[in-house]
């Protein structure tokens, strides 16, 4: 491609090039053959090196379908529970969001509501809408669409890192460090061979197929993890993603709101525990406040308390602190806790 200078009465060759604003007062001008250099390496990744991110990106991973349009799966490995996990929705949802805001704000707050129970076996439709673009805070609304119906909606908001006021009141608790605990593959052979557990428990353990989670948990209180025992409305153990992450802040508030919700309502059953007991539970809605930068492959401690169930509702709040003792995520939650109905005998043949 050539242009001609009049001034100087000769062409001179020019290069095309892809120019990417950065602020309102600085631009990149980059060659179109390197505009590679300007993808980044984390969930926002191409399908190419989606094969090489781990397990936790791999999930919340997101395919462009339109603008503010994007398609998320269930995988295979990924936890299910008969049904689309909960904080599946929360994380790829905020993933959704986070990529049509601008990079230099991340999440401080969402806020979300799970309407209808989702299909794992179908891809989940994320549609953006860009609700407000401001200097400091974005807000963004996200619906989750299967089957033509929005199964789980999500608002949050996201701010530019800036310098304010800073105090901190909430302590960590006492508990022992994660080095010191059993994972949960260490609590289920444990379990399995217990002779102070009942055996048709022991058995039920041994031939439920398990399948480690993309978030490695370790409990400080094991006892309170169990399914034949009432305990207080609290529960306390340290979580982190079990591969590495990148250094991408927004990939890393995304894992800890998936992992938010994976032992989040149970918390609530505790107290009401007992031999036989069989229950069903689903979350009605999730919200959580980002206080501070953390890193969610670190090792991160929820503390877990349930002061109500009313209803056949209940509430949880939680705090996530980091090793230093800083408090770095607040969350909140209401479900539906109902003992399990008994099946309805189906009617008897006339003939």
């Amino acid at each position: 491609m050539q242009e001609y200078d009049a001034v100087a009465g000769m062409t001179t060759p020019t290069h095309q090039a892809d120019v990417v604003a950065l602020s309102e007062l600085t631009c990149l001008i980059l060659p179109a053959e390197h505009i590679n250099l300007l993808k980044p390496k984390s969930i926002w990744s191409s399908d190419e090196a989606m094969e090489k991110d781990s397990l936790m990106e791999q999930i919340l991973h997101l395919d462009p379908v339109d603008v503010n349009i994007f398609q998320g799966i269930t995988l295979p490995d990924a936890p299910k529970f008969g049904k689309v996990f909960g904080g599946q929705f929360v994380g790829q949802a905020l993933a959704a969001a986070s990529k049509t805001v601008d990079c230099l704000k991340v999440v401080h707050s969402l806020h979300a509501y799970f309407l209808l129970v989702g299909d794992f076996d179908m891809p989940i439709i994320y549609q953006v809408h860009r609700v407000r673009d401001g200097k400091s805070f974005t807000t963004r609304r996200v619906e989750a669409i299967q089957k033509g119906k929005v199964v789980f909606t999500l608002l949050a908001s996201f701010q530019k890192e800036e310098e304010g006021f800073n105090h901190l009141l909430a302590t960590i608790p006492s508990v022992p460090y994660p080095d010191e605990l059993l994972s949960m593959e260490d609590l289920r052979d444990r379990r399995i061979f217990d002779p102070r557990l009942p055996r048709t428990y022991r058995n039920k353990v041994a031939t439920a197929e398990f399948v480690p989670w993309p978030i490695e948990i370790r409990f400080c209180h094991p006892n309170t993890s169990t399914s034949y025992t009432k305990s207080p409305p609290s529960l306390r153990y340290w979580f982190r993603a079990r591969d590495p992450l990148s250094d991408d802040q927004a990939l890393h508030r995304c894992v800890v709101a998936y992992a938010s919700d994976l032992i989040f309502l149970q918390v609530s059953l505790n107290p009401h525990r007992e031999k036989g007991l069989k229950s069903s539970s689903v979350s009605l809605d999730h919200s959580m406040w980002f206080h501070r930068t953390l890193r969610a492959d670190d090792w991160l401690l929820f503390a877990i308390d349930s002061p109500n169930a009313h209803a056949a509702r209940g509430y949880v709040m939680g705090q996530i602190f980091n090793k230093k003792g800083e408090l770095v995520v607040t969350a909140t939650q209401e479900g539906l806790l109902r003992r399990a109905r008994a099946p309805t005998p189906s009617a008897a043949s006339k003939l």
